[in-house]
Parts: C-alpha cells; structure tokens; sequence
C-alpha cells in the first residue's frame, strides 16, 4: 500500500529554506563541476564568497582545469553536503547542488578589485600573493536552479529567488 505524502507548504517550507541556506554557509568551499572542452564532466573545489544578492565568487588560477573550463563554457554546478561525520545515514545526506550562469570580472574593474579585498578579508594573506598572479580570474557563478534534499521523500526545488517548492513523485 502507497502512502500519499502532502506538499510540505508554508512556514515548514521557509524553514526548510533556512536550512538549506545554512547548509551553503557553513562552508568556506564549494565542489564545482564544470566541462572539459571535449564536453566530460570534471570536478574540483575552491574557496568562495558570496554577495548580498546570492551570487557566489571564485577566484581561480588558469592552472586549474575548471578556469579554461570557465572561459570555454560559461556554465557550472556547485555542491554543498552535510559532513559525513554528522550524518546517520549516508543516502540520505543532507545536500545541495545550485546550476549557476558564470561571468568572468575583469582583472582592474571596481568589482574585481571589492571583491578581491573580500577573499582577502576572509581567506587571509594568500589571498595578497594570489591577488597578484595574472593566471588567476574572478568568476561570478549566478544559481539559476538547484535542488536541496534533507532526507527520504525530503527533496525541493531550489527556485531562482531562493525559495523552495516541494518535489512530490506521483508514485500510483
């Protein structure tokens, strides 16, 4: 026999959001997933910051194989988990993964130059040495859909605007 499971709406729904947004902040790094110039999936990681608005931005060495990926393909998905040591059970982490369109900021422009003093303030002096290199570039990675899962029968759409709806299977 098959359970029917109600959307989950409302206040239930905006603190679920809440905690999802706390998943993505508590964490200083985020897993990338960008495609080679012969189209194959590559994944990697890199320290980000995040604007008011939810933009994340990286700040990438041309050494990495996600730069030229980038620069080739404006396009990436990022992924953010539970730690393993804090989760009862390991198929039902808790997770996100955001779709992003990804700009680059031109080295020398006001943004490049505020946000750049971003990563200093919270990544510390190797940020000054880096802030120098000419290989490394600045991306703006905007979500533009994603997908948050708390558990079993526990998943939603992560929506443009940040909100939430919940992903419900008609399984009959």
């Amino acid at each position: 026999m098959r359970k029917e499971v109600a959307p989950i709406e409302g206040s239930e729904l905006e603190a679920i959001a809440e905690s999802c947004q706390q998943l993505i902040n508590s964490h200083k790094t985020l897993t990338l997933s960008t495609l080679s110039s012969e189209g194959k999936p590559e994944i990697s990681y890199t320290p980000y910051v995040r604007g008011e608005d939810g933009t994340f931005y990286i700040f990438i060495s041309e050494l990495a194989h996600h730069t030229p990926n980038l620069l080739a393909n404006p396009a990436c998905s990022i992924f953010f988990a539970a730690p393993e040591s804090e989760t009862r059970n390991l198929f039902a982490r808790e997770r996100a993964f955001l779709g992003c369109d990804v700009e680059e900021l031109p080295r020398g422009s006001e943004p490049c130059d505020r946000l750049i003093d971003l990563f200093q303030e919270k990544f510390g002096n190797t940020v000054e040495v880096l802030r120098n290199l000419p290989d490394f570039h600045l991306f703006a990675l905007t979500p533009q859909s994603g997908q948050y899962t708390i558990g079993f029968g526990k998943a939603f759409k992560i929506n443009t605007d940040g909100s939430l709806t919940h992903i419900v299977i008609d399984k009959k």
